[in-house]
């Protein structure tokens, strides 16, 4: 696993624009506020897109006054490849958790 994955806020981050294809920071934050039921620091969450931004898994484009973000390829197979492995380890095919 990519050192960039070792933090579930940039997984979260980058599921939520998997999902949503492009979106300006503060829309992004606010998903994310709403997913963890608290807020988020500012300076903290730019510090997370800027990683992701220099790790070449996001892409950062000026919307207007806004800058917005989007998966790179990068971005987008480190984190299938996470979700398949993280899928492998939950269920088996009965359902059952695994050891």
């Amino acid at each position: 696993m990519t050192k960039w994955l070792h933090s579930g806020r940039r997984r979260d981050v980058c599921a939520i624009l998997y999902d949503a294809e492009e979106l300006r920071a503060q829309s992004l934050k606010s998903r994310i506020e709403s997913h963890y039921d608290e807020r988020i620091d500012p300076s903290s969450f730019y510090a997370t897109l800027s990683a992701l931004v220099d790790a070449g898994f996001l892409d950062r484009r000026t919307r207007g006054i806004a800058d917005a973000y989007a998966l790179t390829d990068a971005g987008e197979r480190a984190l299938l490849d996470h979700y398949e492995w993280l899928s492998a380890r939950i269920d088996d095919a009965d359902g059952e958790l695994k050891d």
